[in-house]
């Protein structure tokens, strides 16, 4: 009987993921058509949250392996119904069984977890989040699309910033993919527009001076060698150096110097820095602590982005001139800078989206690091957050009483605006 009341309750939920297979998975995450496929997002979950949401699933679930059987089991598999990553037709029972691991995939697919098929402290965390927090997420970013006026251009990159990810657009669809390491809290990436317009091969870094007082200095009171140690120089007036052994680094509060890391393997740029002329000092480069990709949560930086694979963006960038990907890889093992201007500047968006829906289908969601979706935050009185049902006819009788109770009217299919109109 609850199986019954289970398929009958979750029928938009299922509505909404059956269409999955009729999308684009090639289009970007941030492109013309994400406003309406986010808004259609919202008016599913919103259909979700009036049914109760969905349950909260115990830490016990991080223990489940594949084969195992038993009511964590059958909660699990409730919760992933519930937001469309399980079919109906695999909600009987409690073993974990392909189905459910290929639930669980997904489920860390669209909130940008490694897709390992079973529960893990991340994606427990993921599961457990309110749909009113989810509901607030898509109004927060439909709020933000709403009002950002980029102009979507034949080729762009944009970053998403609570995603962590880069992607490289070209007529419509995605040439490149890219993991990306983002701006800490205390440091956040900024969202902006710009373009970018050099690729820079062996790139010295200047170090800002804000990294300069709250980094260098107490690493060179700890450690009077820290600067050699880097391969860093101070450089004073008219680029001449100075001993770091003739600075009073106990008492120094304002510096009257610049820092320069030279190029080298250990650069904090690694080898390449993509510039992007902007107010708020911000690039996107290499790096040499490449192992940092490999983690579901990356906020690492002080505000700029570190891109993987970034030779392969510089590339395809540079499509068009003689600087392929070869010619690329050449060039920085010659270990001499080398700053390559584009032929036409490429416009980029730096974005902070952490609920929309992609081309797939797929929800995404992604944490709010930077506590930019709290209802402090964000405006939602612009967002119509349910489409105008149609009025009913207008009658000369009065309306007969209201009966104490009403059953919950089946629901309508929920096809997004993107793809209707196609």
């Amino acid at each position: 009987m609850q199986c019954v009341r289970l398929r009958h309750s979750f029928a938009a939920v299922v509505a909404f993921a059956a269409m999955l297979t009729a999308s684009r998975a090639e289009e970007p995450g941030y492109g013309p058509k994400t406003y309406d496929r986010t808004l259609d997002a919202l008016v599913a979950h919103e259909d979700i949250a009036n049914r109760g949401g969905w349950p909260k699933v115990s830490a016990g679930v991080t223990a489940l392996k594949p084969g195992v059987q038993g009511p964590d089991v059958a909660l699990l598999k409730q919760r992933l119904m519930l937001s469309g990553d399980l079919p109906p037709a695999s909600l009987p029972g409690d073993i974990y069984d392909e189905a459910v691991v290929t639930a669980v995939k997904r489920f860390q697919k669209r909130h940008g977890l490694s897709e390992l098929g079973t529960v893990g402290r991340l994606t427990l965390k993921a599961l457990n989040v309110p749909v009113e927090v989810r509901l607030n997420q898509l109004t927060a970013t439909l709020e933000r699309l709403k009002g950002n006026g980029f102009n979507f251009t034949e080729r762009y990159v944009v970053v998403n910033i609570p995603g962590a990810s880069a992607e490289a657009v070209e007529n419509g669809l995605v040439q490149r993919r890219h993991l990306a390491i983002v701006g800490r809290p205390d440091r956040p990436s900024p969202v902006l527009q710009t373009s970018i317009t050099s690729v820079n091969l062996n790139p010295y870094w200047t170090v800002p001076m804000s990294i300069v007082k709250a980094d260098i200095i107490p690493h060179m009171r700890k450690d009077p060698n820290f600067i050699a140690k880097s391969n860093m120089k101070l450089l004073g007036a008219e680029n001449r150096e100075i001993d770091p052994a003739s600075v009073n680094w106990a008492s120094l509060t304002n510096p009257y110097f610049y820092v320069r890391q030279e190029p080298g393997p250990t650069n904090s740029l690694g080898q390449m820095k993509i510039d992007m002329p902007n107010g708020e000092a911000v690039y996107m480069h290499d790096t040499p602590k490449k192992t940092l990709f490999r983690n579901d949560v990356r906020f690492n930086s002080s505000g700029c982005a570190r891109i993987e694979g970034v030779r392969d963006l510089a590339s395809w960038l540079l499509e068009g001139t003689e600087w392929n990907l070869p010619a690329i890889e050449a060039e920085i093992a010659k270990g001499e800078r080398k700053n390559i201007v584009l032929k036409k500047p490429v416009p980029v968006a730096w974005v902070y989206m952490t609920g929309w829906q992609d081309a797939a289908g797929l929800v995404q969601f992604r944490d709010d690091i930077y506590g930019l979706d709290t209802p402090q935050g964000i405006v939602t009185s612009t967002i119509q957050p349910r489409r105008p049902r149609s009025k009913a006819p207008a009658v000369a009788k009065p309306a007969a009483p209201r009966p104490a109770a009403m059953p919950i009217p089946a629901p309508r299919p929920i096809m997004p605006t993107a793809l209707a109109t196609q």
